[in-house]
C-alpha cells in the first residue's frame, strides 16, 4: 500500500509540473534511452526551450535530472538558483557566464563534455548559437528566480 501512495504521489507531482508520468522512479533504478524521451515545454524559460525530466521531482527535497534542449541563438538572462546546479554539455555549445545581466563577452563556451557548477544563488546567464542540449542535476527543490524580475516569463 506505501508503495501505490508512493507511486501515486510521484506521478501526481510530475504530471502537475507538466513531466510525463513515465519518468516516475521505482525502488531499484531508472534507464532511459536518448530516444524515449519526452520534451515538454518550460514555463520558467524563455520560449523554445524544451524540458525532459529524468528524475525528480524538481520541487522536493530529493536528487534531481533533467536535460534542458535549446535551439539556435537562445538567451536565458541573469538568474540564480536556491541550490547547487551541475550542468553537463551533452551536445552542442553552451556559453555561460556569471554576473547579473547577459554579457556575452564574459562568458565560457562549454561543448559535449564541459560541465558547469554553480553554487547557490549565483547569479548567471547562458546563451546559444547553434541548438545545444545540457543535463542539470543536483538535489531539490530547484528553482529560478530572474536578476531581473522583467525577464521571468512566467510574468508576461
Amino acid at each position: 500500500m506505501r508503495s501505490t501512495l508512493a507511486t501515486l504521489s510521484t506521478t501526481l507531482v510530475l504530471t502537475c509540473l507538466g513531466a510525463p508520468a513515465v519518468w516516475a522512479q521505482s525502488a531499484t533504478h531508472t534507464m532511459v534511452a536518448p530516444d524515449e524521451m519526452k520534451w515538454t515545454d518550460v514555463p520558467s524559460l524563455p520560449p523554445g526551450a524544451k524540458l525532459a525530466l529524468l528524475e525528480g521531482p524538481l520541487s522536493e527535497a530529493v536528487p534531481f535530472t533533467f536535460r534542458l534542449k535549446f535551439p539556435a541563438n537562445y538567451q536565458i538572462p541573469a538568474h540564480w538558483h536556491p541550490a547547487i546546479e551541475h550542468v553537463t554539455v551533452i551536445s552542442g555549445t553552451f556559453n555561460m557566464g556569471t554576473g547579473d545581466k547577459l554579457d556575452k563577452s564574459k562568458t565560457m563556451a562549454l561543448s559535449a563534455g564541459g560541465v558547469a557548477i554553480m553554487q547557490p544563488k549565483t547569479n548567471h546567464f547562458a546563451w546559444t548559437k547553434d541548438e545545444a542540449i545540457v543535463q542539470v542535476h543536483g538535489v531539490g527543490p530547484w528553482g529560478i528566480n530572474y536578476v531581473n524580475p522583467a525577464d521571468d516569463p512566467r510574468k508576461k
